[in-house]
């Protein structure tokens, strides 16, 4: 046997993208149904804002060309989830706002009440991943638990390019 590993014809790192954005339609999905954040728990969501199928006000667009984070804590409302997106109503600066954020389109997911945190690589497509070189595996372990005793995994996902 030799020690080379072949080259994975499988696209894990996507599909491990796709379930860990599941988790959190999962946990806003649940606060929709309930209609309140329990506990002391809230979540800092931050996306591309140009994404595909991302839909926030022009003035946010303009203020955030690239990237946004949102709070969701005390005052927000009509809080939907779906498969592919959720849509929220927030303010900002006293103006309410729906905004509508594809889960493709998130780069960060951060419960601090009990320091909850994903990070992700925005996908380019919300219909699915777009073709991609044969894999040239880096090899060593992708998910590193942080040793400072909370709750986060570092997920590395980097190819050979």
């Amino acid at each position: 046997m030799t020690g080379n590993v072949p080259d994975s014809l499988i696209p894990y790192d996507e599909i491990v993208q796709e379930a860990l954005r599941a988790v959190v339609g999962r946990v806003l999905d649940q606060v929709a149904a309930t209609g309140a954040l329990p506990g002391t728990h809230h979540f800092y969501i931050t996306f591309k804002t140009r994404a595909p199928g991302v839909d926030i006000p022009d003035r946010l667009l303009e203020r955030f060309p690239d990237e946004m984070t949102i709070v969701l804590q005390h005052r927000f409302w009509d809080l939907k989830v779906d498969d592919e997106r959720f849509s929220v109503g927030l303010s900002f600066n006293q103006i309410p706002s729906m905004l509508v954020i594809p889960f493709a389109a998130i780069t960060g997911f951060h419960d601090p009440a009990v320091n909850f945190e994903l990070r992700f690589q925005a996908a380019e497509d919300p219909d699915g991943p777009e073709p991609h070189d044969e894999a040239e595996n880096d090899g060593p372990p992708l998910a590193t638990p942080v040793e400072d005793g909370s709750n986060v995994v570092a997920v590395d996902f980097k190819r050979k390019k």
